[in-house]
């Protein structure tokens, strides 16, 4: 699988679309997914925006849970990587980052309907 450094300053503004869920690898059994060194796997959709393009949403995975983070809030993303996979027909991309942590002093929802 080739990895792609993902350049996070040239995607705009980054949004929590849906809370951190864990990662789940066996839907019976709720086994969820961990990395390399034993810790927990993460995911959290993000809404990216790059200036006058529609919104695209990512899920990016993170090894632990992330802390302080809610459904549309301004987050920050570090370490961003992109694999290129393919499994028979199908194929696509899937993210991963050291770390997503929440900007603090950005409003969850915007109050008045102002985006």
């Amino acid at each position: 699988m080739q990895s792609i450094p993902v350049d996070t300053t040239r995607l705009g503004v980054l949004r929590c679309a849906i809370a951190p869920e864990a990662k789940i690898t066996n839907t019976e059994t709720q086994e969820v997914k961990r990395d390399r060194d034993g810790n927990p796997v993460w995911t959290v959709a993000v809404t990216v925006r790059q200036d006058g393009r529609r919104i695209s949403v990512i899920e990016i995975a993170v090894s632990g849970q992330p802390k302080g983070i809610e459904e549309g809030q301004i987050v920050r993303v570090t370490g961003l990587t992109a694999f290129a996979w393919a499994m028979g027909d199908r194929h696509g991309l899937s993210f991963r980052a050291d770390a997503i942590t929440p900007v603090h002093g950005t409003p969850a929802q915007t109050k008045g309907g102002n985006a």
